[in-house]
């Protein structure tokens, strides 16, 4: 008769569940795997389509398209000569303009016009001249300023140089970074996770195994966001596109890492390795699955975003984490039980005769309930706060606050456009040559929307601004020195106004503040626009966002481990944990953002997505950690209960740790500053919630309490063992 120890399923079972299973997982990554390179044809890094509709500068964008009818954006092409340009180089300059104006994706010219390009615009010192570049093809800017910047370098004087900037630059710039997002990116996050996992488990096969879930887990996932950003569901960005795959390879690891390291237990207590996959299912079933569900919930609490850029991130990366789950609970179990413990190999686990075997090997001569069988650093580990755990949790607790004391010198305000390529960029050199010689908000203007008959009041209302150096009543197309009256659409005038101060600076966006705060005086109904507005609104609501959301999200959380851990005092003290950890690793990323790497700050979004993904994948560790120690509570008794769940989770803890805050540290490849802080901000805050929060401080103080930690379920009236 056959014992559980060496049960197998019926033959027909095992060949045809496993082939169904890998046959659906090949059937969407070939379908999704194809679609990684067409993710970038859905996505958009135009901040204002991540606008809420309710911001002002959304409102005063929707005004400008009545006016102007064109949704183009302006390149500013500025040429810089070596010596002061004399007059009547001019022409030559105009037909330098006119090759412009004929690039493809230049807007069109309007009838009786020879081009569409306002220019050559002489500056005051004589030694430049600009361009006006109105970009039509707004889907295609990178190739449009590609062009222009061929026909520059072509067509320039001798003894001139020439850049291409202004808002099309940018973005032309911006979209060239994000060029690396498609490939190299996943390149670089599946090569470490691999060298990281052979390290982990000294097998050829295991790693390829694992690895092969996670990228069949995002292939899928990104077959459904590319339909759903296709279908006009959700919004795409380059920064959600680099997330998402980094995000499912991490998660999707650490899920495979819970479930390996209980199928090599159950290997040394089951002969069939079928009975032994089934083992390891059930054990790692439930601390799979609530983890999954805490980051799904977590990251869905991103819908109550203004801020459509985080509203989107949201159920993008919730789709990735549900592929994640369905990968590591379906696809690797099938893979794992067809190659059996040949996937271990060269140090195949031995079935050591019968559950709890191993629990006699013993290390030492001290003996310590719940510390028989562990061995290495964990046993030592398990020692120091077995000895001294109030002293541990005291030193931990310590050492988190004095670095979270660095979150004064987080300036987490928003950056200048020009700050967010962080490598070289014709853009950005421009910006500043443009600065040199012409009202560096030249191109950009602020655009003010009045009615009809407080137009000129508004008009000089603007120009009193001291930040202001020009405003002009909008005439359409006109050419300099011709007198036009200003048009006017559903009674309503649009005043351009340009700024003295770079347009994405600090010092713009005060201007644009005073205006809002001066200009209702001069008429009612007010709107102040432009790309500064746009900024200025991101900033704004990206911050309010900030405080609207992480108290929901640790409500979400804590329930969720209310509901898992059966328990209020311990989901309390583990949002505590995450909390203050969250903190440390904000304000150790502050410190090393402005005095090891120089930064001028960072994106108003940075604080928020940093939190939600420490809090939400921290948690994935606590509830890994908290329930193999209520596991082992029943069955040990709590003290002896938590120094167990300790060692027997401390090295598949860390493991996965490290594997996740390497994939989020290939972030770092993509020359976005935002993406650069989020990868440093989540992969330090990984590791110091692994090797600290998890390791020593939850544990210790765990420990201290005892088990009140339970209270009020059943298990905190158990003195003892309860088996």
């Amino acid at each position: 008769m056959k014992t559980r120890s060496d049960w197998t399923p019926a033959r027909w079972l095992r060949i045809v569940l496993p082939a169904v299973v890998i046959v659906i997982w090949f059937a969407a990554g070939s379908l999704g795997g194809p679609t990684f390179g067409k993710l970038s044809g859905v996505s958009s890094n135009d901040q204002a389509a991540f606008l809420p509709a309710s911001a002002e500068s959304t409102a005063g964008q929707d005004w400008q398209k009545r006016f102007t009818d064109s949704q183009a954006v302006p390149a500013i092409v500025v040429v810089q000569s070596d010596s002061t340009i004399p007059p009547s180089d001019l022409a030559s300059f105009s037909a330098l303009g006119a090759k412009l104006g004929d690039v493809k994706g230049v807007q069109a010219p309007e009838s009786g016009q020879r081009t569409s390009v306002a220019g050559p615009i002489p500056s005051q010192d004589g030694r430049a001249v600009e361009f006006i570049v109105p970009v039509a093809d707004t889907n295609n800017v990178k190739t449009v300023v590609a062009d222009l910047r061929s026909v520059l370098k072509r067509e320039l004087p001798s003894g001139t140089q020439g850049w291409v900037t202004g808002p099309a630059g940018l973005t032309a710039d911006l979209v060239n970074a994000f060029g690396g997002i498609d490939g190299i990116l996943l390149l670089v996050a599946v090569g470490a996770v691999f060298v990281i996992l052979l390290l982990v488990y000294r097998a050829l096969l295991l790693p390829v195994l694992v690895l092969l879930a996670s990228v069949f887990a995002l292939c899928a996932a990104i077959l459904v966001v590319y339909l759903f950003a296709l279908w006009g569901w959700i919004k795409l960005s380059g920064q959600s596109q680099g997330i998402l795959s980094i995000l499912v390879i991490g998660a999707a690891t650490d899920y495979s890492l819970l479930l390996v390291a209980r199928y090599r237990e159950a290997l040394e207590q089951h002969e069939s390795r079928w009975t032994a996959i089934v083992a390891a299912w059930r054990a790692a079933f439930e601390p799979i699955l609530a983890s999954g569900a805490t980051v799904i919930l977590a990251l869905l609490c991103l819908l109550f975003s203004d801020l459509n850029s985080n509203k989107s991130l949201g159920p993008i990366a919730a789709i990735g984490i549900v592929f994640s789950l369905l990968s590591a609970l379906t696809l690797l179990p099938t893979l794992l039980a067809v190659f059996g413990r040949a996937a271990f190999w060269p140090f195949r686990p031995t079935y050591a005769g019968g559950e709890h075997a191993h629990e006699h090997k013993h290390e030492g001569t001290e003996r310590v309930a719940g510390l028989e069988g562990i061995r290495g650093v964990w046993r030592r580990v398990g020692l120091l706060i077995a000895h001294r755990p109030r002293l541990t949790w005291i030193v931990s607790f310590v050492v988190l606050v004095a670095c979270a004391f660095g979150l004064t010198q987080l300036k987490a305000n928003g950056v200048e456009q020009t700050a967010l390529v962080l490598t070289q960029s014709d853009a950005v050199d421009g910006q500043k040559v443009l600065a040199r010689h012409f009202d560096a908000g030249s191109g950009a203007p602020v655009l003010i929307v009045a009615k009809e008959g407080d137009g000129d009041a508004v008009l000089a209302a603007a120009k009193k601004n001291d930040g202001i150096s020009a405003a002009t009543l909008y005439a359409g197309n006109v050419r300099p020195g011709q007198s036009t009256p200003p048009v006017v659409k559903d009674g309503r005038v649009l005043i351009q106004a340009t700024l003295k101060a770079q347009p994405d600076s600090s010092a713009a966006e005060q201007v644009v503040r005073d205006l809002r705060r001066d200009l209702p005086a001069a008429g009612s109904g007010v709107l102040v626009g432009g790309v500064t507005a746009i900024a200025l609104d991101t900033n704004d609501t990206a911050q309010r966002d900030l405080l609207r959301i992480i108290p929901i999200v640790l409500l979400v959380i804590l329930l969720v481990l209310m509901l898992l851990l059966r328990s209020i005092l311990a989901p309390v003290l583990l949002i505590g944990s995450v909390v203050l950890s969250y903190a440390a690793a904000l304000g150790v990323s502050a410190l090393v953002f402005d005095h090891l790497f120089r930064f001028s700050g960072a994106d108003a979004s940075v604080p928020l997505f940093g939190f939600v993904f420490l809090v939400a994948l921290g948690v994935d560790y606590n509830i890994f950690l908290m329930t193999r120690v209520r596991e082992e509570s029943l069955r040990l008794g709590t003290r002896p209960g938590i120094l167990r769940g300790l060692g027997m989770t401390g090295s598949v803890i860390t493991s996965a740790g490290v594997v996740l805050a390497a994939t989020f540290a290939a972030l770092a490849v993509i020359p976005i500053l935002f993406l650069v802080q989020i990868a440093f901000i989540v992969a330090f805050g990984v590791l110091l919630d692994t090797v600290l929060v998890r390791s020593l401080l939850v544990p210790a103080v765990s420990y201290d309490v005892g088990r009140a930690i339970w209270w009020p379920s059943k298990l905190w009236r158990t003195p003892g063992q309860s088996v």
